[in-house]
């Protein structure tokens, strides 16, 4: 990879783990459902007056368009809400990794490999670590929504991979049509007017740049050049560097909020990324290392 593509996947997986504390920011002012709405409205309109359908069944847009915008932002934000730092919130979403491979087997019939078998263990007990921090920044409430959240994340790259579509921006944009309706209704019910009423009398610039951080750098933008490095590199090359996100997710936390990072959290999140690391690329790492050490002197 050039250095120049390498320094702006390096920036977009930096804006990615930041958003966790910009969606905290807007969280302040805003209810989760409302400001999740608030988001995916913007991704949708106006770019889908000007984008074109994407060639895939209506039943694949508006299933991601639901599960992605209400399953997981929606939850997401609820979590986040409920207690879970933007550090811990970013950490945890990772397991959608690995619920998109137990997806994988049990949808499509693919095989756990050791590797795999290996990191999921590894990176479920940083999440038990996680459970016993006690700095304020985990809460039961919050870190089950969050994991829900994570399961959904493994629903939509299923989704994603049975439409089979090429037009992955597109699709992003014509799939947030579908969220917002859903977020505001959710909300009104669970809450009536309050939660519309409260960031009406409330926004504010913070608000403001909370929502447009959301739509444009970390959704549309973020995603439009993270694809277009796919279509230019092996995706070997490109995702391992989606592990930085937790990272920058939790350096986000501290300069935002000062989100203290006992060793707990530090143990927490070497455990998870190795967890990932070994599940996702241990058999291609080793393979590496193989053939590096038959062709040695």
């Amino acid at each position: 990879m050039k250095l120049t593509d390498f320094l702006i996947a390096l920036c977009i997986t930096a804006i990615w783990g930041v958003n966790f504390s910009v969606i905290k920011l807007g969280l302040i002012t805003a209810d989760p459902l409302i400001l999740a709405g608030i988001r995916f409205a913007l991704c949708a309109l106006p770019a889908v007056l000007f984008i074109k359908k994407p060639d895939t069944s209506w039943r694949y847009i508006i299933g991601y368009g639901l599960l992605f915008g209400i399953g997981l932002w929606g939850i997401v934000n609820l979590g986040i809400k409920a207690g879970v730092s933007a550090g811990i919130a970013s950490l945890v979403l990772q397991f959608g990794a690995f619920f998109t491979m137990i997806l994988g087997t049990l949808l499509f019939g693919e095989k756990l490999s050791r590797y795999q078998c290996i990191g999921i263990a590894i990176a479920l007990s940083g999440l038990t670590s996680i459970i016993f921090i006690s700095d304020g920044s985990v809460t039961p409430t919050g870190l089950i929504l969050v994991l829900c959240g994570a399961v959904v994340w493994g629903l939509v790259s299923i989704i994603i991979k049975k439409s089979n579509t090429k037009q992955v921006f597109a699709f992003l944009v014509w799939s947030s049509l579908f969220s917002p309706i859903p977020l505001f209704l959710l909300s009104y019910l669970f809450n009536g007017s309050r939660g519309f009423t409260e960031l009406a009398a409330q926004f504010d610039v913070t608000t403001l740049f909370s929502i447009l951080f959301q739509v444009y750098p970390n959704t549309l933008f973020a995603y439009w050049i993270w694809n277009s490095l796919l279509t230019k590199y092996p995706v070997s090359v490109v995702a391992p560097l989606s592990l930085l996100v937790p990272i920058f997710g939790l350096l986000g936390s501290v300069m935002i909020f000062s989100e203290s990072i006992p060793t707990a959290k530090i143990v927490a999140m070497i455990l998870i990324i190795s967890g990932l690391v070994i599940g996702l690329y241990g058999k291609r790492l080793i393979g590496l290392l193989q053939r590096k050490s038959s062709v040695a002197p």
